[in-house]
C-alpha cells in the first residue's frame, strides 16, 4: 500500500504536521507519522522551556511566533484547560547587556520596578541595574500540546507507528519513496518493512540532517546545540505571577515552576544527534551561580537534562521542498523556537504540501526565508499542484 504521505519524526513538529495535514486535507487516511523511539516526543520536544516569547528571534521566527501564539490560545479556549497562558519574559542586567538582548515592543524597567517584580534580584544592584519586559510572552504546557495534536491527528486518520526507525530512502518511478524502516524491538519483535509514500515530510529534529542524507537531499547545514535545563525546589516559592528571567551578560535563565522553578544555563554547545545529558557537574555549577548572583534559595533538584536544539546557520527553520529529491520536504531546524512557531510552520507545511502554496497571512519575507537551500540556484523548485507563486494564482511556492 502507497501512503499518501509519510512524516519521519513523532515530535512536536511532526505531529503538528500530522494534525495540520489531516485538516487541510479533509482526512488524515493516508497520513503515516514514523517514530524511532518507543513514544513520541521523547527528545527535545520533552524538553523545552515551554516559554513562548514573541521578541525571541529573527524577523521571520517572530512573525512565525505571533501567529503561532493566537493559534495556540485560540485552540485552548475551546479545552478544558488553555494550552497557554500569559506569563511575562524579563531580561536583567547592566543598560549595554539589556540592550543587546532586548526586542522591539519590550517595556523599559527601572531598578524600583524589576525588584517589584523579581525581589529575588534586590541583593545585586550592581549586576541588576535594569530591565526589559515583554508583557506579550506566554507559558505552554507542552505535553498538552504534543497530546493535542496527537489526539488530533489521529481522530482523523492518521496512523502513528513508534519504534520505527527510518534506515534507508530511495525515490522510485512515479515520483514515490520507498522509506525503509526497521523496528528495535523494544516495544515489539524486532522487523524490518518497507513503506511506500508520494511525499516524505522531513520533522526528524536533530537527525533531519541524516534523514536528509539519505534521501540524497540537499544539504540545510543543520547543527544540534545542547542546552541544560533542571527542576529545582526553592525555600521560598514563587508568586504564581513571578515573570521568566533572563541574565543579560550570560543568558543563564529561570522560570517559576509547580515544584519551585525551572533553571538552565542557556548554553548552545555543538553536539551529534543523540539522546543528551548533562555533563557531569553542570547542573551543580549552574546553582552556584543562581545563589551568588541572586537571592535563591535552591533545596535540591528534582530533574536534570539535555536537549537539543538544531539550527541552520541563518537561525531560520527550513520549511518547503527539496531542490534535488523531487518529493522530499525540509520542516526542521526549529532551534530553540520548537513550540513558539509550531503552528505557523505546519500550517505552511500543509499548506504547500496539499495547495502548492503558502497563503498570504504570510509574508512573502518570511516564504523565501525558510525556503531549503539549492544545490543550483537556477534549479526550478518542485511543486506538486503545478502552481508557480505568481501573485495571481493566490500565494507564495516554496
Amino acid at each position: 500500500m502507497c501512503q499518501e504521505i509519510v512524516i519521519i519524526g513523532g515530535g512536536i513538529a511532526g505531529l503538528s504536521a500530522a494534525s495540520e495535514l489531516a485538516r487541510l486535507r479533509g482526512a488524515g487516511h493516508g497520513i503515516l507519522v514514523l517514530e524511532a523511539e518507543e513514544d513520541v516526543a521523547l527528545h527535545s520536544s520533552s524538553r523545552s522551556a515551554q516559554q513562548l516569547i514573541p521578541g525571541y528571534g529573527p524577523g521571520p521566527v517572530l512573525e512565525l511566533t505571533r501567529w503561532s501564539i493566537d493559534q495556540i490560545l485560540r485552540a485552548g479556549e475551546e479545552l478544558a484547560a488553555p494550552l497557554a497562558w500569559p506569563s511575562a519574559f524579563v531580561v536583567a542586567g547592566r543598560p549595554e547587556d539589556v540592550a543587546a538582548m532586548a526586542a522591539p515592543g519590550m517595556r523599559s524597567l527601572s531598578r524600583e520596578d524589576l525588584v517589584l517584580l523579581c525581589p529575588e534580584l534586590a541583593a545585586n544592584p550592581e549586576r541588576y541595574p535594569s530591565a526589559a519586559v515583554d508583557d506579550s510572552a506566554v507559558r505552554t504546557d507542552a505535553s498538552a500540546l504534543v497530546a493535542w495534536h496527537r489526539a488530533r491527528a489521529e481522530a482523523a486518520g492518521v496512523e502513528i507507528r513508534t519504534d520505527a526507525r527510518v534506515v534507508g530512502l530511495s525515490p522510485q518511478e512515479g515520483e514515490t519513496w520507498v522509506v525503509d524502516v526497521v523496528g528495535s524491538g523494544k516495544t515489539a519483535a524486532r522487523s524490518e518493512t518497507a513503506v511506500r509514500a508520494r511525499t516524505v515530510v522531513n520533522a526528524a529534529g536533530s537527525w533531519a540532517e541524516h534523514v536528509g542524507a539519505l534521501a540524497g537531499a540537499t544539504p540545510q547545514g543543520l547543527q544540534p546545540y545542547r542546552r541544560t535545563a533542571a527542576l529545582v525546589s526553592l525555600a521560598e516559592p514563587f508568586v504564581p505571577e513571578h515573570p521568566m528571567v533572563d541574565d543579560a551578560a550570560q543568558d543563564w535563565y529561570y522560570r517559576p515552576d509547580p515544584v519551585g522553578a525551572m533553571i538552565s544555563w542557556g548554553e548552545a554547545e555543538p553536539s551529534e544527534p543523540c539522546d543528551a545529558t548533562p555533563h557531569d557537574g553542570a547542573v551543580a555549577a549552574l546553582i552556584e551561580t543562581l545563589e551568588r548572583e541572586t537571592a535563591l534559595r535552591i533545596t535540591g533538584t528534582v530533574k536534570e537534562w539535555t536537549g537539543l536544539r538544531t539550527s541552520r546557520p541563518s537561525d531560520v527553520p527550513v520549511c518547503g521542498w527539496d531542490t534535488a529529491a523531487p518529493g522530499f520536504f525540509w520542516l526542521a531546524g526549529q532551534g530553540g523556537y520548537g513550540f513558539q512557531t509550531s503552528s505557523a510552520l505546519t500550517r505552511a507545511t500543509a499548506e504547500l504540501v496539499v495547495q502548492g502554496r503558502v497563503g498570504w497571512w504570510l509574508s512573502a519575507d518570511t516564504v523565501e526565508a525558510l525556503r531549503p537551500a539549492a544545490r543550483d540556484a537556477d534549479v526550478v523548485l518542485r511543486c506538486p499542484t503545478g502552481t508557480d507563486g505568481n501573485p495571481a494564482t493566490g500565494g507564495a511556492a516554496l
